[in-house]
């Protein structure tokens, strides 16, 4: 069996050190901030709801790409915190979500200690540029994206034609 250290099942050294590096960022804490007040999934959720759009709880479960079980938890946690509040619109069957006062100040908070990292992270980086590994990053995650959801399509489709 081979190992990462083992290029024979990488098409090239790029493509391991690649998923080397992803496999780095994905251990990272990035949403754990010192002098932050959100848990991170309330950030998330926030971010989300920053257009000034309210959400049902299944276009929440949709934008965040997780299980409506599993932010209906996040969403009761951060209603119980004061962060986000449920409420109803005549004519509609499921209530939306939206942020409180509390939640929009918090989420402030936190968005500037998160940019304040940022800032310190590009700084020691120079001479990186963010403008650059934004390009880079959004053109991986849109192709990874488009990747993703064609390779589900043909599982799908096998999935039918057995």
């Amino acid at each position: 069996m081979s190992g990462a250290g083992d290029a024979s099942f990488w098409p090239s050294p790029v493509y391991r050190d690649l998923a080397e590096e992803l496999l780095r960022m994905g251990r990272r804490k990035t949403n754990v901030v010192p002098g932050t007040q959100l848990e991170a999934s309330a950030f998330a959720i926030l971010w989300v709801l920053s257009d000034d759009r309210p959400r049902t709880l299944r276009e929440l479960s949709e934008e965040l790409d997780l299980e409506q079980s599993t932010v209906n938890r996040q969403v009761n946690a951060a209603i119980k915190h004061g962060y986000l509040e449920r409420f109803e619109v005549e004519g509609q069957i499921s209530r939306l979500i939206r942020p409180t006062a509390a939640g929009l100040d918090a989420f402030e908070h936190d968005g500037m200690r998160r940019a304040d990292r940022l800032i310190r992270v590009f700084a020691d980086l120079a001479p990186g540029s963010p403008d650059t590994l934004l390009h880079e990053l959004r053109a991986f995650n849109d192709a990874y994206e488009r990747s993703t959801a064609r390779q589900d399509e043909q599982h799908t489709a096998r999935q039918h034609a057995h």
